[in-house]
């Protein structure tokens, strides 16, 4: 299958370890040059402000989901491509999962983790069978590793997760998966 749009899930704040911003601003880039349009939270701070201005600075395509709430606290971005204005975090999630073909997550915060726990969840119960990638920037998902594989070993998961879910250490990496 062919990949025309990725749903990336990060955080709105940048983090300690510039690794964080380097990697969003080389994904964005990459997107923008494969021609896949980016699908995200809406935001116009941290890594999610980071990966789309680097879509739109190369040319590339963005639609940004935001709640209605976040509008009204000034934080979205208007530089991007398109804006969505939906209800609530759960619209966006929603609508996020249904325009993008695969999901591609950079380091967050609390609101991330939902996004992509939500989003694994949905494709275990065979809700969507999209990709997963996550984009392991300095080692920050490193413990979610360890304790996924804790999680099959005492038999708490109906499959392997290795099938669906993919650990990548650079933005190259990533796509060289996708493609």
């Amino acid at each position: 299958m062919m990949i025309q749009s990725v749903a990336v899930f990060c955080g709105s704040k940048i983090g300690n370890s510039p690794i964080f911003a380097e990697h969003a601003a080389e994904l964005g880039k990459l997107l923008a040059m494969l021609k896949i349009r980016l699908i995200y939270g809406g935001g116009k701070k941290g890594l999610m402000g980071i990966v789309a201005d680097a879509v739109m600075k190369w040319e590339g395509q963005v639609t940004g989901i935001i709640p209605e709430r976040l509008v009204e606290w000034e934080q979205q971005h208007v530089g991007i491509t398109e804006l969505k204005v939906v209800a609530d975090m759960h619209t966006r999630k929603k609508t996020m999962y249904e325009l993008c073909d695969a999901a591609i997550v950079l380091a967050g915060g609390m609101g991330t983790l939902d996004e992509l726990f939500e989003m694994i969840t949905w494709n275990q119960l065979k809700i969507h069978d999209k990709k997963i990638y996550f984009l392991n920037s300095g080692g920050y998902y490193t413990y979610l590793i360890h304790h996924m594989k804790q999680m099959e070993k005492e038999g708490f998961l109906y499959e392997a997760w290795q099938d669906r879910i993919m650990f990548c250490r650079t933005p190259v990496e990533i796509f060289n998966q996708i493609q």
